[in-house]
Formats: C-alpha cells, sequence, structure tokens
C-alpha cells in the first residue's frame, strides 16, 4: 500500500485546475478549486515519481533557511561556513562572520531575529561589494543603467526595468563569484534586449562564454 505524500491544500474557487508546487523546504503545495479527498489521492498517486523527483531536488538545494534547531551553515561566495550559535549575558544579539565559521550570539532565543541577522549580513555584504563589480562589466559592456538596488525576494535573483533600472537580490552573496558575475551580466544585457530571445543570450554568451555552466551552478541553490 502507498503511503500518500503530506500537503497542504489551498482551496481557491477561482482556479480552474489543480497545481502541485513545493516551498523552499520541501513541503508539497496543492492549490485548487473545491475538489473531493478522493480525487486528491488518485491525483497525488498518479504524480509521486515526480513528486519524490520534484522533492529530492528541492532538499538537495544549497542555501536553504536555516533550521535553527539543528546544526546548520550559511552559504557566502558558495561554500558552506557552519553557523555556531553562542548563548552570552549581553542583551543584544550579533552575527559574526570568522573567515571559517559564523557565530551568532544571543541572551534570547528568537529565530527571527537570528533570520534577521543573517539578513542583514547578506545585505551590508551586497551593498558593499556588488556596484563595483555592476560598474565595471557596464563599462566593459558599453551600458547604462539607470539605478541599482538591492532587496531580498523569493524568486528572483534580479531584475532589469523597462527604464534600466536594476535590482539585485540580496542573498546573491550566497553565490559563487562566477554565478554573480553571470547575474550581473545576465541583468545588464536586459538593458538592450527586454526579451529572453536569441539576441539576448547571444549578447550574454559573448561575455561570458560559459554562462550556460553558471546557470547550472545557480540552479543548485535556492534564493
Amino acid at each position: 500500500m502507498s503511503i500518500l505524500p503530506t500537503y497542504t491544500h489551498i482551496v481557491n474557487n477561482r482556479l480552474k485546475h489543480t497545481y502541485l508546487s513545493f516551498d523552499a523546504e520541501g513541503n508539497l503545495i496543492i492549490k485548487s478549486p473545491k475538489v473531493s479527498r478522493k480525487y486528491l489521492e488518485m491525483l497525488l498517486l498518479k504524480k509521486s515519481a515526480w513528486i519524490n523527483r520534484s522533492k529530492e531536488k528541492i532538499l538537495q538545494k544549497k542555501g536553504k533557511r536555516v533550521n535553527f534547531s539543528k546544526e546548520g551553515s550559511l552559504y557566502f561566495y558558495g561554500k558552506a561556513y557552519p553557523l555556531i550559535l553562542e548563548a552570552y549575558t549581553k542583551k543584544r544579539s550579533k552575527l559574526t562572520f570568522m573567515e571559517d565559521r559564523f557565530i551568532l550570539c544571543y541572551s534570547n532565543y528568537d529565530e527571527a531575529v537570528f533570520q534577521r541577522h543573517i539578513d542583514n549580513f547578506y545585505k551590508a555584504q551586497a551593498k558593499e561589494a556588488l556596484p563595483p563589480l555592476v560598474e565595471s562589466w557596464a563599462v566593459t559592456m558599453d551600458l547604462t543603467y539607470s539605478s541599482l538596488s538591492f532587496r531580498k525576494t523569493k524568486r528572483q535573483w534580479g531584475s532589469c526595468s523597462g527604464k534600466n533600472a536594476l535590482s539585485l537580490n540580496t542573498m546573491m552573496m550566497k553565490l559563487p563569484r562566477e554565478v554573480i558575475h553571470y547575474i550581473i551580466v545576465h541583468e545588464l544585457s536586459h538593458i538592450k534586449h527586454k526579451h529572453h530571445q536569441k539576441s539576448f543570450w547571444a549578447m550574454v554568451e559573448s561575455y561570458l562564454p560559459d554562462y550556460k555552466k553558471q546557470v547550472a551552478e545557480l540552479k543548485r541553490y535556492t534564493t
């Protein structure tokens, strides 16, 4: 007898079809109009092979959100460093990078505060390291962007608006340097090509001949 996977079912009667997806932790999400439990069970059995493959890919991804109740790590420039939690007497918590590890000191155990420290670390690193890289590539590619901003997003590593405003995900600091360069070249190329057609990829390839290797590596990470 097959054991059905656990899932969260979101009913939305505006939907016409049933959609299966996963969150960043590998939890199965089902979105559908109102359907019977039997229908869901039959769907899960039918899609079991796809569900198992997809979940395994997500669980193997790098840079996932830290589970503070277990031993974890943080990725920085493509390398995983141990994250060590240390209780101490001072009221304010802090996150420190010590070259071979991260140390998060705290007096009150608060995972929301811990996550803010991590987000702030990546944001500070992005604001310091990425603007010179963007400017250097813009000069090399003879392109002009209107502005550069940083924010944490769940789905996009970067974007280029119709007015050539660039936005980069602060979580890029998890990635190897070569992949960071790829994202920058990718978004700058959208200044000239507002699409993903052949001419766009030809421009990316002209500056990064091995860009497909970086795309493959990028898929191994989660924002």
